[in-house]
Formats: structure tokens, sequence, C-alpha cells
């Protein structure tokens, strides 16, 4: 059990932790962060920058800490922003370097650690360890770390404890292996010192960048600790998220998905864009959260008929293109065109030729339209079908193959047994009787409630209860004017469902241009790893250790590979988020020193100190030897 009541929303009650005047956790709001990408030792920027933050919401500001210097000069940028009528928690934000840590904890309120690379140094070896040995290298960590914890427990100084996927350490992964149990473990190593040490002012974190991952750690977490009675506040965040529309729904199905089922106290939007810009998008994704137009469920749901932290996608019965083995379908909805025009397709991914009279597929083509009450009067496209109201279908479409009647509930008596059909339902309702009448149903789940989360599980839930593997295909009506909170919406809406293997297609509407809409759907499908439309970038927000321009570089890159569909490309400004952090990454370009940038095939170096003017063309080369690369 990771949540409260898996049908009603219900926030989980954490401890609180005090971080200067800000406090955290309890029953205190989420709290929003981010971190600078300023150089620590400039003070003069790192001061303007995060100014530029607090003034844009931000309550908590991480500086990057990666050395002695930089430490000690956190005291400077803190008395520098006090001068400036500031007093904003400041974060000090440690990898490898327990001396930084150490200094301070005695400067800022709050020290970040990495719990993989504390006191590990990753050599990716594969250790068989017994017991004895084990039980060793913990005495071992617990001599390095105590010290820190004895010094924040003397200064009323708050840590989290920051476990990240791809830095896991060599020791974990020997025992645990590249998974969440072993992220929580990690973090646990730590939390067990602290607790003995009789510290409790932590956070905690599980980041990663793939979405499934990271929902199942924290997941697993907050189990073990409503095992212990000891729930520490949780800091959410999709590390390396990438920027623009697809860093926004990832992060949305991250944190989305914890968020809906009450976990989480704090959050970072992580972007590859400038910090103070993270801070609306978090707020926007905070906000939903404010609604109350809930459907309250009578029954409470304490366990769940399917496994919450491993995926295992559900088993439906094949029908057409839709449900067992098929990626999941998305749906168009052009019902609202008053004449619908070969035209009005080019904005789901379907461009007419005129002049050759053929059709043009773009990847992210939607698999079906709905028309509703309309008629067609032109020929479509084979690979697509077409979803009718019930009386249009009998009139007119009946016996044209590739066009399906949506039927509810009250015309099943009308409709053959051995008929394509989609039903659509209000799923708060509940599902009928007679479904198992009905082999060639696909089921469209519907419902104007907020909790659409929790109604959509339910239906899970009683599909399996009755052994029912009709395919299901997940509608969200949102009709929001605001492009980035649409899409934060209906990422944080569906994440979930399909992290945890629910989903056989999704049908989006909304007062959002067409072409956003179905960019959303095959971005939701992408980041839950449900269906791969394009290439995928794993690029880290930036912080004071970047070598280069993130920003610039990652829009070089996506220019010159974006047509690469299925391939992974992680773009790093600096070691500490190298190798391990781009995690399954197939290609990764990493800052190893001032202009000078190391490719990497996986985890595997393949050329060192590459001039950053020659990287980017360095990169296509290496994707081209290794046989991946296609022409546009």
């Amino acid at each position: 059990m990771y949540c409260l009541d898996f049908l009603n929303r219900k926030r989980i009650s954490t401890l609180e932790v005090v971080i200067g005047k800000l406090k955290i956790g309890g029953e205190n709001p989420i709290r929003l962060q981010s971190m600078t990408t300023t150089d620590s030792m400039d003070t003069e920027k790192s001061v303007a920058q995060s100014i530029r933050m607090i003034d844009a919401g931000c309550e908590l500001v991480r500086l990057t800490a990666p050395s002695k210097k930089e430490a000690e000069n956190l005291a400077n940028i803190k008395r520098a922003l006090a001068e400036k009528g500031y007093s904003t928690p400041l974060v000090a934000d440690i990898h490898f370097t327990p001396n930084a840590a150490e200094i301070a904890a005695t400067l800022v309120e709050k020290v970040r650690v990495n719990p993989g690379n504390y006191a590990d140094k990753k050599k990716f070896e594969e250790i068989d360890y017994t017991d004895e040995s084990y039980q060793a290298e913990l005495l071992r960590i617990a001599q390095k770390f105590t010290p820190l914890v004895l010094l924040c427990k003397e200064n009323n100084t708050a840590m989290r404890i920051g476990t990240n996927h791809g830095s896991l350490s060599d020791r974990i992964l020997s025992r645990f292996g590249d998974t969440p149990e072993g992220m929580v473990e990690s973090a646990f190593e730590f939390i067990r010192i602290c607790e003995k040490n009789n510290f409790f002012n932590l956070t905690i974190s599980m980041k990663a960048s793939n979405t499934l991952v990271m929902v199942q750690a924290y997941r697993l977490l907050v189990a073990k600790m409503l095992v212990n009675n000891k729930v520490y506040p949780l800091h959410l965040g999709v590390t390396e998220a990438g920027d623009g529309e697809d860093g926004r729904i990832k992060s949305a199905v991250g944190i989305g998905a914890l968020l809906e089922d009450g976990i989480g106290d704090t959050i970072r939007v992580s972007l590859t864009e400038e910090p103070e810009f993270e801070i609306p998008v978090a707020r926007k994704l905070v906000e939903k959260f404010a609604t109350t137009n809930d459907y309250v469920f009578s029954e409470k749901v304490t366990e769940l008929p399917y496994n919450p932290f491993s995926f295992a996608r559900r088993a439906t019965t094949e029908i057409h293109n839709i449900g067992s083995k098929h990626v999941p379908v998305v749906v168009a909805d052009c019902s609202d065109k008053q004449a619908i025009t070969p035209a009005n397709f080019y904005a789901f991914g379907y461009n007419y030729s005129i002049q050759l009279d053929k059709w043009n597929l773009q990847d992210q083509a939607a698999d079906y339209v709905y028309i509703g009450e309309n008629t067609i009067s032109f020929e479509v496209p084979g690979t697509l079908g077409v979803i009718v109201d019930f009386s249009v279908w009998s009139q007119n479409y009946a016996a044209k193959t590739g066009f399906y009647p949506l039927v509810k509930p009250t015309d099943l008596g009308q409709l053959n047994n051995d008929q394509r059909a989609f039903l659509v339902i209000e799923s708060e309702n509940e599902l009928p009787e007679d479904l198992n009448n009905f082999p060639q149903l696909v089921l469209v789940l519907n419902t104007n409630y907020s909790n659409k989360t929790q109604i959509f599980r339910k239906v899970y839930i009683d599909l399996l209860r009755r052994k029912l593997e009709i395919p299901v295909i997940l509608k969200i009506d949102n009709q929001l004017m605001d492009a980035e909170k649409f899409q934060l919406y209906v990422s944080s809406d569906c994440g979930s469902l399909f992290i945890d293997g629910f989903g056989d297609g999704l049908w989006l509407k909304g007062r959002q241009p067409m072409t956003l809409i179905n960019s959303t759907a095959f971005g939701i499908l992408q980041a839950t790893r449900s269906r791969i439309s394009k290439t995928e970038y794993i690029s880290c927000p930036s912080c004071g250790r970047t070598l280069f321009d993130l920003q610039e570089t990652t829009a070089k890159i996506r220019q010159r590979t974006s047509h690469l569909k299925g391939i992974k490309i992680g773009i790093m400004g600096c070691i500490v988020n190298g190798p391990g952090e781009m995690a399954d990454a197939d290609y990764g370009y990493v800052g190893t020193g001032p202009g000078k940038i190391t490719l990497y095939k996986e985890k595997n170096v393949i050329r060192k100190n590459v001039p950053e003017s020659e990287a980017v063309q360095s990169l296509i080369d290496l994707i081209k030897e290794h046989g991946d690369w296609v022409e546009k």
C-alpha cells in the first residue's frame, strides 16, 4: 500500500521539516523550488538569478557546490540576498564532496546529498558481496556520512537525501540492480544513519528520467515509510525532462501521477530552460489539485488487483489494431467541425496531395478520427479508422469498411453482437452487465469529474475483478483555454494509468488547436514509454557545473536529429549528469571540460575531448557508424 485511498484523493501527512523560515510537509502547501544555472563563484550573477527565481515564486533556491570554494561562497550569496531584502532559504547541492557539504551545512538552510556518490566513486563494477563484506561497506558509509549529520543537527540545517536513478553506487547496483528497489535502499542506507543519530529534519527524493522508474520508486519508498510509521516529506521531480512541450508533458506525467495519489510536499519541474521559467509551470501543475469537482466513492480500496511497483500491461483481446500487443492508438476529434475536408486531417498527421491523389502520413498520425454527427464526402486514408455517432453510422456507413459506430449502453440492444463498435460510458457509473455478449466492443471511458485518474482506476479494478479483457480507450475532454495548463492537466490525468499498464488508446478533446492536441496525445504515450513516435532527448536542466550552453546545444542537436524516431539522446552539462544520469539513452553528449565534449554509445565512452565546435557533427557521425541514422 503506497497511498491512503486508491479511489478518493487524500494527501499523505508527512513529518514537518523546517528549512529556515520555510516549513515543508505536514499540513503545509506544496512548495515550489528550482536551481540556479550560474557559477556559484559568481556572486553577482547567482544573486541576480536567485532574485528572478524568487520573484517568480520560487520558495527554495538550490545552488551547486562542487568544491569547498563554492560552498564557502554561499555565505556571500546569502548575505547579498539578505541585503536586497530576500530571506528565501538556500540549498547546497552536493556530489562527490563531503568536505563541501560540511562547510555548507554551517552556512545555508539545507544541504542536498546524493547517496549514490557521497561516499562512493562510480566505477561501473559488479561486485559479489557477502553479507559480511556488505555490512562492512555500510559501516564505511556511516563513518563518512555521520559528521555531516551531526553538523546539520547542531546547526538546525535541513537535509535532502536525493537518490538519482542514474547514479546508484556500484554497491547498490551489484546487490539490487538498476531498479526502483535499489533506489529506495540507497536512500534508506542514509536515512538509517540519520535516525541512529536522532536527526529527522529530512526530505527525500527518488528522481529518474524514466517516468515508470521514477513513479515506482516513489511508491515503494512511501510504502516502506508507511510500514515504518515515519513518513518524511517528499521532493518530486522528473530529472532531465528536457525542454518545451516534451519537458512539460514528461514532468506532468511523473509528478502528476504521484500528486494524484496524495504523494509530494515540494516539486521541481526540471526544464532545459532558465530556472525562473520552471516556477510558473510547477505552479500550474499544483493548482490542478485545488479543484473540488471530485466524484466521491463510497467504497474504499486499500489493495490493488495489479502490481503498482512493476509495469505489466493489462491483458486485452485484439480488436483490429486495438488491444493485445498493439501500441495504444490515438483518436483525433473533428466532431465540432461544421464540414470536414481533407485539410482538417493535416492537423493530426495526414497530408493529401491533390497532384498525386494520395495521402502522406507523418510519424504522429492519429489512428482514428471521430466525426460525431458529420459525414465525409471524400475517401479517407486506408490506415485511418472513422468513428461516427450510431444514428449517422446506421444511415450512411453501416456497410462501409473502416467506419465504426460510437454507441451508448442504451444502444447495445440495436447492435449486432459481432459488430465492431466503440462503447462510450461515463466511467463513474457501473459497467454494463452484458459486455461479454459483444466481443467486438472497444470501451471508451469518459467523465466530467476532475479526479479522472481515480475514476478510470476504478474501472480498471472492476474489469480485472470481472475478468473482462475488453480494450479500453481513455477519453479526456479538457476545455481550458491556457495551452500549457491543458497539456499539464491531461498529462497528469492519464499518466499514472499508462504507467500502470491501463489504456489501449488515448482520445483528447479540448479548445486547443488540433495540432497541439495531437502532439500532446503522442507526447503522453512517449513519456509513459507506451508508444515511441519521435526522438527522445534526455536533457538536464543545467546548473553551475554545466560546461556549455545547454539550451543552445539541445536546440542544435534537436534540429539535426529530430527525425530519428525511437532514438534516445542524452545531453548532459557535466560528468555528474553524465553516463549514469543518462540511464538508458542510446547516445550521450557530455561536457567534460571547458569547450570539450565526450560522446557515449549507451554507457560506453567512444570519443573523448571532442572540441565543442565539432561535437554535434561528431555525434551525427557516431549515430551513422552504429547504423541508427536515416536521412530525413
